[in-house]
């Protein structure tokens, strides 16, 4: 029996309320009774099998192309720069430009890079360590993830506040809040416009073995594969896309550390347990709340008539946490083998830069857990929605002295 979406009866959620969480009580009762549940935007889907089958579907195009169209945003500068990213191209258009965005995000590159990420997670702690309380995100998290980016992109490390701000702002474009902050986002994409022209200048002087240098030889070519356009968003959007999240998602460790003592120092004591942590971590607590997708045509999924055109919300929490996937127990635990999380999405638009998260998390993390061992708040911690791309802003901790060093 094929339901419809008009008569089924389901819960439905206001995924544009900024006190609305994907990971509530509420979102979890809903996916006990439905793989699915109504939104305002569409439908949001609950459970790990059909978001895995559904980010894999063909019949799908990447969702998010929208987004700013549906808050009421259809021209001005965010407008333009959202519809030229790789994030809202599909077919040919979306192959051409990660392949050749892929060079940045590489896996070999960036494991070269391990000794320069855990040195630098060194030089931040050691800034702090001898008070025994740091507010996390400012002095650990943003200028972590704005150094490692400039590191990535060749540029001045000392211009990382800069970038952490632009980044910071540019990000309030994947949330529900994206209208109300339309005119700081447009002001952080100018100064992001600004710093990736200097950079694209630079590499026509001075080329380097780098994603920016190739992306402006294949801008500049005879037959370029690039325009102008692309160039300047594609730059744009690995400097905004490489920072931003790294930053939210160290944020998010730092909580559940906090939350699991217990996960924290067996980490401090077992550093070897890193990759799969990282992976429990983006699991659990991850800042991409959802992935969104739209049906190409008129289609029928689990039982539902979907119609071309529908907006579907692939809940990253609920189905990273689904019991039918993980267990009854599926508590958090660094040391548990799970099934692969939705924190990168999947299917085509699987996330580009895993390989900088995954690794600069991998090295950053156990360093944070020997050298910053049983943290606990020491103010209420300030955090984004739970919801869309999400983070804390700010985390007031204390930690216990370091015994070894």
């Amino acid at each position: 029996m094929t339901l419809s979406i008009d008569t089924a009866d389901v819960p439905s959620f206001d995924i544009s309320d900024p006190f609305f969480s994907a990971s509530s009580a509420a979102v979890a009762a809903a996916r006990e009774q439905s793989w699915w549940a109504r939104t305002n935007f569409g439908l949001a889907v609950l459970r790990y099998d059909e978001v895995s089958a559904l980010l894999k579907d063909r019949r799908l195009r990447q969702g998010s192309f929208a987004w700013p169209a549906q808050n009421g945003i259809e021209q001005g500068l965010l407008s333009e720069w959202w519809a030229e990213i790789m994030l809202s191209k599909e077919g040919d258009d979306h192959r051409r430009l990660r392949k050749l965005a892929n060079p940045a995000f590489s896996r070999t590159l960036i494991e070269r890079m391990g000794p320069e990420f855990r040195a630098l997670a060194d030089e931040l702690i050691d800034a702090y360590a001898a008070a025994g309380s740091c507010e996390f995100v400012s002095q650990f998290a943003e200028p972590y993830a704005a150094r490692v980016l400039c590191k990535l992109i060749g540029m001045d490390e000392a211009r990382w506040h800069d970038l952490a701000r632009w980044s910071t702002d540019l990000g309030l474009s994947f949330g529900v809040t994206i209208r109300e902050h339309q005119g700081r986002i447009e002001d952080a994409l100018q100064n992001l416009y600004a710093v990736s022209e200097e950079l694209i200048a630079d590499r026509r002087v001075r080329p380097r073995d780098d994603v920016v240098s190739s992306l402006v030889q294949a801008h500049d070519a005879e037959q370029g594969s690039l325009s102008d356009i692309e160039l300047l968003a594609m730059v744009s959007l690995i400097v905004f896309g490489g920072m931003d999240t790294t930053k939210n998602q160290l944020g998010l460790a730092m909580q559940l550390f906090v939350e699991h003592p217990d996960q924290c120092a067996l980490l401090a004591e077992r550093p070897e347990l890193a990759p799969n942590a990282v992976e429990e971590l983006i699991r659990w607590n991850p800042t991409v709340m959802w992935a969104t997708r739209r049906t190409t045509e008129d289609m029928e999924f689990g039982g539902l008539a979907l119609p071309e055109g529908t907006t579907l919300h692939l809940l990253s929490y609920p189905a990273n946490t689904d019991p039918l996937a993980v267990g009854e127990d599926g508590r958090f635990d660094i040391t548990a083998e799970r099934p692969p999380h939705f924190g990168f999405g999947g299917g085509a638009h699987h996330c580009i830069g895993h390989w900088l998260a995954r690794i600069d998390m991998r090295e950053a993390l156990p360093l944070i857990a020997r050298r910053m061992p049983n943290p606990r708040y020491t103010a209420e911690p300030v955090v984004r929605p739970v919801s869309g791309l999400t983070g804390p802003v700010e985390l007031p901790i204390a930690f216990d002295r370091e015994r070894v060093r």
